[in-house]
């Protein structure tokens, strides 16, 4: 009751141009009512003689499926939905395609002979479907004459719904069984690190029979601009990031964008609350916004969950974002890199490994709670440290997005080297771990005093944050700082668990073998002890210490996409059961197929501007680098037939790389001077100055936020 009187005494606050004056708790009461899970689930499933429970055994798909069916149908139609689709994620599709998913959407409803509606949605409706997969990206693994492209439903992630459709998360394979999308490989290791997890745990005094999973919160920066603008700019609206630009006279250089207030005087913050609203409906708590470090950039960061889930929800998280953005007169820039010399975005992947009953595996106090085994921690650290040193260059391959190669080690992101931060406590902790001894963690408590009356002492964590290690210990989690923010996030959970499922087996096949833990872990330790750097990895002289110490460093993102087909790595898939030969030879055409693409529409979107635009403007204006200019149309011409002769994917790719981080380079520079002298009457693309300050170039009117002062009289 005092829920509901707060929610309609703040609902009847004054609304100012979509902008919310105050908090609305409105919103929040019927969160999660669009979810086919918990509460939700079990009232239509009552209706049908069931409950909720059915739900947390997989196999309803075969012994209940006509009942969630029906229980589902009802829920839609209360909903104002008649519409389901089953909602996947085919190969190849970050950042270019909206939503990065795959549906078809069906009614489900039918007529019948007297013309009456009936429902159309029955069990084997609802758990699986086949669509045309001639069209999508497969690497191979399919051929034009065996089309066939087929849908089951994913049972770790909830059905949700959003206007007139209810969403079935699903898996997409071929005929035979080959993995056509993200989804099915990272499926396959959650279930690897289950079965492998709980064997090493058993021998570490945990029973795990209610399950492994891993969570994951994914934190998720982009750029607004102004819709007007964007449209001044083909480069945004067709390979989302500018090719050109000359900066700014004001970037980032007085750290005065990050997390300072969201103005109501633009239609940031409007855009940011309709994005959290509509999240929320769908049951996706994003619970954090703030401007980020760049001009122009902010981030959302929702509470954590099991993988599947985060990833499903992180992927409709950035549709929305596009879709509510354009309504608001906005455009979101999701890719890595949108803005020269300003940061770029990423997606920091935080993960963690736990039991189906809540025991953190990566959190010593409920570890050793949970077990009584002081040695349970470091054994477990162990097998992940030893995971990112013999596979650092799986991870590599996995945030190998081409958005990338323009953010990694450009003191905004980790660089290309893949080495993991545990911190001062940590380090001392495990190194003496390694060295022999066994206790508990105990870290030493820090207290700030600030020698003031009004702000009294108080504890800070036992380890400072070390944002420039591309896989740093946070504390109950590690952070996979390097993925990309437009990145699908399957891969790059898929390689973590993969790697540490492999080393959880070795360790649990040589203590069934008689050996120690303790001893196990401690000799993985001083095998794997060089990959463990708690220094400044922005350092070029810190960088060149590591790359000596022999740790994975693969600069270029087209070789880092190369090594998922080495012997090394195909045996790890192979092996714990997630990837198949023909699998990886696939991904790796597709990840070289979808970098070329990305290269060549940037190549000829950057010859449109150079014909339509930029030369036009030169020769208007009688002034800047002509002869310059129109030799680099010829160029760029010669280049995409060199890269269209090639014969292979990764033949072209590296050419593309060549074409993208050289020559297109070299053209920006000459396009930037001309718009230096250019004058601003002339020069018909928008402009960084635009761009990048909605503060200054933009306004929200209309009525004041407190408009019991507009009846006052005046002075």
């Amino acid at each position: 009751m005092m829920f509901s009187a707060a929610a309609r005494h703040l609902s009847k606050q004054h609304i100012r141009h979509g902008t919310r004056a105050v908090a609305s708790l409105a919103q929040f009461q019927e969160f999660g009512k669009n979810v086919f899970t918990g509460k939700v689930a079990d009232e239509y499933l009552a209706k049908h003689g069931a409950s909720k429970a059915i739900l947390d055994d997989p196999t309803w798909v075969k012994t209940h499926s006509d009942t969630v069916a029906n229980a589902m149908f009802d829920w839609a139609i209360d909903n104002g939905a008649n519409v389901y689709c089953h909602w996947f994620q085919p190969l190849g599709a970050s950042g270019v395609r909206h939503g990065q998913t795959g549906q078809v959407h069906n009614m489900m409803l039918k007529f019948n002979s007297d013309n009456e509606i009936v429902q159309d949605f029955k069990g084997k409706t609802l758990t699986k479907g086949e669509t045309d997969g001639s069209s999508y990206p497969n690497g191979g693994l399919r051929g034009t004459h065996r089309a066939g492209g087929y849908l089951a439903v994913d049972t770790s992630s909830p059905v949700f719904l959003r206007g007139d459709t209810i969403f079935i998360p699903s898996v997409f394979v071929s005929y035979y069984g080959a993995a056509l999308d993200e989804k099915t490989p990272l499926l396959r290791a959650n279930a690897a690190l289950d079965k492998q997890g709980a064997r090493l745990m058993s021998n570490l005094g945990l029973d795990c029979s209610s399950g492994i999973v891993t969570n994951i919160g994914l934190e998720q920066e982009l750029f607004l601009v102004e819709r007007d603008d964007y449209y001044r700019r083909p480069d945004l609206q067709l390979c989302g990031r500018t090719l050109i630009g000359k900066d700014a006279p004001r970037g980032q250089e007085m750290c005065d964008h990050y997390m300072a207030p969201l103005s109501t005087s633009t239609g940031a913050l409007a855009c940011m609350q309709e994005i959290q609203d509509e999240c929320w409906r769908i049951g996706i708590p994003l619970k954090t916004r703030h401007r980020e470090v760049a001009p122009n950039q902010f981030e959302f960061a929702p509470l954590y969950g099991t993988n599947t889930t985060q990833i499903d929800q992180n992927l409709m998280v950035m549709q929305i974002i596009e879709e509510v953005a354009a309504k608001q007169g906005l455009a979101a820039l999701l890719q890595e890199k949108p803005f020269n010399e300003v940061n770029g975005s990423g997606k920091h992947n935080n993960w963690s490994i736990a039991t189906r009953d809540g025991v953190n595996m990566l959190d010593p106090d409920s570890l050793i709670e949970a077990t009584g085994n002081h040695n349970a921690f470091p054994v477990v650290m162990a097998a992940v440290i030893a995971a990112v040193d013999e596979h650092g260059d799986l991870m590599r391959m996995s945030i190998a997005s081409p958005g990338n190669d323009f953010r990694l080690g450009a003191c905004e992101a980790p660089p290309a080297i893949i080495s993991t931060y545990l911190g001062t406590e940590m380090t001392k902790y495990m190194e003496a771990f390694m060295n022999g001894k066994s206790s508990k963690y105990e870290p030493g408590r820090i207290l700030l005093d600030l020698g003031t009356r009004e702000v009294v002492p108080f504890e800070v964590p036992a380890e400072d944050r070390n944002r420039t290690s591309p896989f740093p210990y946070g504390g109950g989690r590690f952070e996979f700082r390097a993925v990309g923010s437009s990145q699908n996030v399957s891969m790059v959970n898929t390689v973590l668990n993969t790697i540490t499922a492999e080393k959880f087996a070795e360790f649990a096949d040589a203590i069934e073998a008689g050996a120690d833990p303790a001893e196990v872990a401690r000799a993985a330790l001083k095998k794997s002890w060089r990959v463990v750097f708690n220094g400044d990895n922005y350092d070029p002289a810190m960088q060149q210490e590591l790359t000596d110490r022999g740790i994975w460093r693969i600069d270029s993102g087209v070789e880092a996409i190369s090594v998922i087909t080495s012997e090394k790595n195909i045996a790890l898939f192979e092996k714990m059961g997630v990837l198949t030969s023909e699998e990886c030879f696939s991904r790796k055409e597709i990840l070289h197929n979808h970098y070329t693409g990305t290269v060549e529409m940037e190549a000829l979107t950057l010859i449109d501007m150079l014909n339509h635009y930029i030369i036009p403007a030169v020769k208007k204006s009688e002034i800047g680098p002509l002869a310059e200019l129109q030799a680099c149309v010829p160029k760029l011409e010669a280049a995409l037939a060199e890269i269209h002769a090639a014969e292979s994917s990764e033949e072209k790719a590296t050419l593309a790389r060549v074409l993208r981080l050289e020559t297109m380079i070299e053209m920006r520079d000459c396009c930037d001077d001309a718009e230096k002298v250019v004058p601003a009457a002339d020069w018909p693309l928008a402009t960084y100055k635009e761009l990048l300050f909605l503060d200054s170039h933009s306004s929200v009117e209309g009525p004041s936020e407190y408009p019991e002062f507009d009846q006052m009289p005046s002075m």
